[in-house]
């Protein structure tokens, strides 16, 4: 259920927990508290944050949690990502969404994010999205500091291309350990544009964000979506289950990139389906079934 990730020394649960919409999960604190205990009990001790999930209110509600329970930090895992502004109602004088990795910034935002989360240090930073903007010796200057002051362990991205996670890198002494890419049976763009193959590669475990399409597996609204949930009805019969989310979950574990699936729910029971399908091996003929219903025809 641990994992070594990309052979960094940061060791996560193969499962990690996602709190992009815990605001939205209405649980008092006393729930909430009794919730994350029942997923650390099934082994998922990595939590996903970003400073913009809820404006902010996700990092600060579980923040709460760790202020009343300090002691469970030292049994978890924390990320956090930073670099997109976007406009809302709680910041009416930004004029358009936009992206910002300046030094400043980033500084500015891990030290926001500790003060919500109520914690010394964020085990894994990344950078949320890559930008247009960039300045990769800026970013590396304030990884640096970060990492000097011991306020961010290790360093990652989300969404890059190969070219943008190179050019990060090239301005690093020490290794981006992760690209949080979005990936699943429906999503096959990072097999395509040749991401999964360079972090085979490097052998740099990648983290799979909407592992389940936002839905769209379980109630498809095109004829992708169909093909791939009668395979995935399919391949479940051949184990004997009814619950396809299992499929999919299997079908990133079993590939040997070393995915990391990112579960968003705040339902214990759907919780239980991910973990639950560590313990599912997938044939090649069963994951090509998937693979090939998402294709929507044969494999040359």
């Amino acid at each position: 259920m641990v994992v070594n990730l990309s052979n960094s020394g940061l060791h996560l649960s193969r499962i990690i927990h996602g709190m992009m919409r815990l605001n939205t999960w209405g649980y008092t604190i006393d729930e909430f508290e009794y919730f994350i205990e029942k997923v650390m009990d099934l082994g998922i001790t990595t939590f996903d944050h970003a400073d913009i999930y809820g404006n902010g209110e996700c990092e600060e509600i579980f923040g709460r949690l760790l202020e009343r329970n300090p002691e469970i930090r030292k049994k978890m895992q924390l990320i956090s990502k930073c670099g997109i502004i976007r406009k809302s109602d709680k910041f009416p004088d930004r004029r358009v969404k936009h992206y910002n990795t300046s030094k400043e910034h980033i500084i500015e935002s891990v030290e926001k994010s500790l003060k919500n989360l109520h914690t010394d240090y964020l085990d894994l930073l990344l950078i949320h999205r890559p930008d247009p903007f960039m300045n990769p010796d800026e970013i590396a200057e304030a990884f640096y500091e970060l990492k000097k002051s011991g306020k961010v362990l290790y360093f990652g991205v989300s969404n890059f291309t190969i070219q943008q996670f190179k050019t990060l890198q090239s301005r690093l002494s020490f290794p981006l350990i992760t690209n949080q890419i979005e990936i699943s049976p429906y999503n096959l763009e990072h097999f395509f544009n040749e991401n999964i193959y360079f972090l085979l590669e490097k052998r740099i475990n990648p983290m799979a964000w909407s592992p389940l399409s936002g839905g769209k597996l379980f109630d498809p609204d095109d004829d992708r979506g169909e093909r791939i949930k009668k395979a995935l009805k399919e391949v479940a019969k051949d184990f004997g289950i009814s619950e396809i989310e299992k499929i999919v979950y299997a079908w990133l574990l079993n590939h040997p990139v070393g995915i990391l699936p990112i579960v968003g729910s705040g339902k214990i029971e759907r919780i239980k389906n991910a973990v639950e399908a560590l313990e599912i091996t997938l044939t090649r003929e069963q994951w090509f079934m998937i693979y090939e219903a998402s294709l929507g025809y044969k494999v040359p």
